[in-house]
């Protein structure tokens, strides 16, 4: 039966060279799995140990559940054996999502690196492992650590095929686009000149070296782009870059950028008034006059849900302030913290580490004091949270302005699940490229992730416990050497709703 499948190579059009499995009919060629197109013998090699591991498996007649199976193969029961169990299910599933998200153009190597971050994150040699536990899918170590790090040739590519999902699954019209960043440690590595480096760590990690990783959404939270700086790169210099990058890209279109007050600057916000953007940033008012904290204080009721829109002090903008009382609650325990910690470091006659309300005095006896302006400013702002907008607000309601800011928890939300479920760190890898590769595997990972929680509205968790419980078990007639496969049951899988998402084409 092995004869009649055959592996075969052909030069396409682009110049690449496309693997097949074939089998022949009635004197017609009929092509059984398109595996992959290659563009160096590197690929072509991976591609055709694919191919051969992949002919083994569809020469072995399964018995699923459900199916006819008139020409089932006689059994001796007393010799039969366990050979193997395997998640094959779950292997083509999620090459499907790969395909789904665009991915499939890519050497299968990458792929499968990617969607073993959404099974189980490990190192590339304990993936390698997996694979072949899991799902008889075979990688020479040396091959994988060869061709990672030309996985960062496509990072356009793989960054367009994002903009397309998006568009095209969910009918984004990238009227807004939000930003943020976060930073990645490293174990056991020295810092260096051109990226490692120590900086804020928002790990806590600010004793090893880093990178900066900036990250650009849809509003729902599928990722569009991503960029890695150096690890002691102020986060407000990284937004601009990205945004012009990706309006390069695009330029039919002109989204509303949304990012956290880490991003305000005087600079940031001229440059993109300067270059036509619109704009949702989060405002600092503490870092503001004492005149325009009065201003706020004296114009804004103190009763939920309340708002107002006032010119910026420098009037290069408009500020919108809103109250909830939840909100100064959780200020308010908060201030009272602070204000509890300052008396008794002054007590102590100590500074404290970044404490507030507490200031230097020329007094030699004591040389802090408590700062009672600081108080007085800071209790006019309890309880509120402003928004800095260039959008006219003929063309965009202040509550539409605050509620595109507050998506900004999708940013987050996807970073979580990129340092958690996917585990993006820490990282092991020594090389630039590697480590950039690295992060470009975990992206798409991530653009997996989120286009089957947004599609199902089920968690990463979810999806990978239901396609974790398919699995099949490989039986083996020791008398007669006769193989047959056996499958567990699909209805959670289907019930969930992962069977039409994921339905093959």
């Amino acid at each position: 039966m092995r004869g009649d499948l055959t592996i075969r190579t052909i030069r396409t059009a682009s110049g690449a060279m496309a693997v097949q499995i074939v089998r022949y009919e009635q004197g017609k060629r009929v092509v059984v799995r398109h595996i992959g197109s290659a563009h160096t013998d590197a690929e072509l090699s991976v591609l055709r140990q694919e191919a051969e591991h992949l002919r083994e498996r569809l020469c072995v007649q399964p018995i699923l559940p459900g199916l006819d199976t008139p020409a089932m193969p006689f059994l001796h029961a007393e010799s039969l054996c366990l050979q193997a169990v395997t998640h094959r299910f779950a292997y083509d599933a999620l090459r499907r999502c790969c395909e789904q998200c665009g991915l499939h153009s890519l050497a299968p190597l990458y792929q499968d690196l990617a969607l073993m971050r959404l099974i189980e994150p490990a190192s590339k040699l304990r993936t390698l492992e997996l694979l072949r536990r899991h799902f008889d899918v075979a990688y020479a170590a040396r091959t994988v650590y060869r061709l990672l790090p030309e996985l960062i040739e496509h990072k356009a590519a793989i960054e367009e095929a994002a903009y397309v999902t998006a568009r095209s699954h969910f009918s984004e019209a990238f009227a807004v686009v939000l930003y943020d960043v976060t930073t990645l440690y490293f174990e056991s590595q020295e810092a260096d000149d051109e990226l490692l480096a120590r900086g804020f760590s928002k790990d806590d990690k600010s004793k090893q070296p880093q990178i900066v990783l900036g990250l650009l959404v849809t509003p729902q939270g599928f990722p569009l782009m991503h960029e890695v700086y150096k690890g002691n790169t102020f986060e407000g210099h990284t937004m601009l870059g990205m945004v012009q990058s990706f309006q390069q890209r695009h330029p039919d279109t002109q989204p509303i950028i949304v990012a956290d007050a880490a991003m305000l600057s005087r600079e940031n916000l001229q440059r993109l008034e300067a270059q036509g953007y619109r704009y949702i940033v989060g405002a600092r008012l503490a870092n503001t006059t004492r005149a325009f904290i009065d201003q706020i204080a004296a114009a804004l009721p103190r009763h939920e849900g309340a708002c107002i829109r006032i010119p910026s002090a420098d009037r290069t903008h408009e500020v919108i302030c809103t109250y909830s009382e939840k909100r100064y609650k959780k200020d308010r325990r908060e201030f009272d913290k602070q204000i509890e910690r300052a008396k008794n470091l002054i007590a102590r006659k100590e500074p404290g580490k970044r404490a507030k309300f507490v200031k230097k005095s020329n007094r030699l006896n004591e040389p802090y004091v408590f700062d009672h302006a600081l108080r007085e400013k800071t209790a006019k702002l309890l309880g509120i949270k402003g928004y800095s907008t260039n959008i006219p607000q003929r063309d965009m309601a202040d509550a539409s302005v605050v509620q595109c800011y507050h998506d900004l928890w999708h940013v987050e939300q996807a970073f979580r699940m990129s340092k958690t479920d996917l585990r993006t760190r820490p990282i092991f890898h020594h090389r630039h490229e590697a480590i950039k590769a690295h992060v470009l595997l975990c992206f798409m990972a991530l653009m997996m992730a989120k286009f089957l929680e947004i599609k199902t509205g089920l968690s990463l968790r979810q999806v990978r416990d239901i396609l974790w419980s398919v699995h099949e078990a490989h039986i083996v007639d020791s008398l007669t050497g006769r193989r047959v496969t056996l499958q567990t049951n699909l209805s959670d899988y289907h019930d969930s709703g992962l069977a039409d998402v994921l339905k093959p084409h």
